[in-house]
């Protein structure tokens, strides 16, 4: 298929208008809706249909509601007749994650004891979203509190990888990943404080953006509850996609100002364009675990198509970022130790025996019980942190590495055993490195290994994600998409 341009200005007649509308790209279904080739109805009702298809098996979207759907579809279909102002996911469907506020909908973070706890009002990410135009077709499931690499929780059920059910999908957006994987859903809305954006991305074969702090407007709890430090300081809220295109477009829509963000930055500019040709800084293994062939073969696939083009690709060492791995350990989860006896008391068995799991590892680093001088530290090491790392990108305003040091892991393996967990966080270590020190990052699909998705993870400077972007497009275009699929 031929895609439109990211603004939306005009619309490709490449598009196979007798495809499925569900294999379509975002970027396809709106340039579609806003030429009239087809009404946002049509479009809606073929991801309707394919939701019925599979998702009884996937278990990705928890809640759907077709007549509302197709209610805001025949409202973007008046809209376009009428010669109204369309924005720029005008008639697109989008999901919403359980841990997110829509109006009208239960914040579950799945979570049986909060399966009535009604938005009143969206997120300010989400109401973007439905500033911009896109339909809301259903709500994307979470592991509890959001706090695992693998979707399952009591209330909603386990969430399955639509390449291997043997296999996480990835968390905590797993659901999010596993509907835009499999057709459900073109664009799925995630967060991400520890890789819940990237690593379902990743899993899952699709495109996930996690972008700089203070880019994207979002709120993190009730306005009546405190949230902590590092979400303030750490959480972003960022889309999955199957196409660079469209994680660009979406990016396009998450721009309002809002008041309910104490880390928002209005009108933030993009980071200006880095001195060409470009340099890029390959990080193969900076410490913590090493990769896997089938990871490191990805980066040689990655470095090899963007030298391809004229970027510089040169193999450097990354040490920061394995301190800041550790050091995520202490400041994130030493606050969340705050919400344990809620987690005690509402937690499912799962997301319990996994916080034990991190505790147990993270204590060889900082014991037992961290002490107030070491979380003050901790934080006033973050900022040297920062600021190395932000040295390092002048000379290489892009940092090619991998997602994780495996493949999608098995599923529960972090609940197995502190040695399983162990195993884990060190492959993960990117997934808390990069969240904690703030700057954009994002995961690009390379091809299939072992039967299974493989990828990179590609980092920038902050307010540069156009820099990552950029490069993303050019390992697509050489890789290719390779969603949806059918579940196997």
């Amino acid at each position: 298929m031929t895609t439109t341009d990211p603004t939306l200005t005009t619309w490709s007649p490449g598009v196979d208008a007798t495809d499925q509308l569900w294999r379509w790209s975002a970027t396809e279904m709106a340039g579609a809706v806003a030429t009239g080739i087809v009404s946002s109805r049509e479009v809606v009702q073929s991801c309707l249909g394919r939701i019925e298809e599979v998702n009884p098996e996937l278990n990705a979207l928890v809640e759907v509601r077709p007549e509302e759907a197709l209610a805001m579809a025949d409202e973007a279909d008046r809209r376009r007749a009428a010669g109204e102002e369309l924005g720029p996911l005008h008639g697109v469907p989008v999901s919403i994650k359980v841990n997110s506020d829509q109006a009208g909908y239960a914040t579950t973070q799945g979570i049986s004891a909060f399966k009535d706890a009604m938005a009143n009002e969206d997120s300010p990410h989400v109401a973007s979203l439905r500033r911009a135009g896109a339909v809301l077709m259903g709500r994307s499931n979470s592991p509890a509190f959001a706090y695992r690499w693998f979707t399952n929780n009591d209330l909603h059920g386990r969430t399955l990888n639509p390449w291997d059910s043997s296999r996480t999908p990835g968390g905590s957006s797993g659901g999010a990943s596993s509907a835009v994987a499999s057709g459900m859903v073109p664009i799925a809305g995630g967060n991400d404080i520890g890789g819940s954006v990237r690593y379902p991305a990743y899993a899952c074969g699709v495109v996930g953006l996690r972008p700089t702090v203070g880019r994207v407007a979002q709120t993190y709890h009730p306005d009546d509850v405190d949230a902590s430090l590092s979400v303030q300081s750490m959480l972003v809220q960022g889309p999955l996609a199957r196409t660079v295109a469209d994680v660009r477009l979406t990016m396009s829509a998450l721009n309002d100002f809002s008041p309910r963000d104490p880390a928002f930055v209005p009108g933030a500019h993009a980071a200006a364009r880095p001195v060409r040709p470009l340099r890029v800084g390959l990080v193969r293994d900076f410490g913590p675990a090493a990769p896997t062939a089938a990871v490191s073969a990805s980066l040689d696939q990655a470095a090899g198509y963007l030298s391809g083009v004229g970027y510089v690709v040169e193999e450097i060492e990354l040490s920061v970022l394995a301190e800041a791995y550790r050091l995520w350990y202490l400041l994130c989860m030493e606050e969340f130790r705050l919400a344990m006896p809620l987690v005690n008391e509402v937690g499912d068995a799962g997301m319990q025996k996994a916080a034990e799991h991190y505790y147990a590892v993270a204590a060889d680093w900082w014991g037992e019980k961290p002490t107030l001088e070491q979380f003050i530290a901790g934080y006033a090491r973050r900022g040297t942190l920062i600021r190395q790392l932000g040295a390092i990108l002048e000379s290489h305003p892009l940092i090619l590495l991998p997602v994780s040091a495996e493949q999608a892991f098995e599923q529960d393996a972090d609940i197995a055993s502190v040695e399983s967990m162990r195993r884990l966080m060190a492959a993960q270590a990117s997934m808390m490195a990069i969240p904690l020190l703030g700057f954009p990052a994002m995961s690009v699909p390379t091809g299939l290994a072992n039967g299974l998705p493989a990828g990179v993870q590609l980092l920038g400077r902050r307010f540069d994600e156009n820099t990552l972007l950029d490069a993303a497009t050019v390992i697509e275009a050489r890789a290719g998409t390779f969603t949806p699929i059918d579940p196997r």
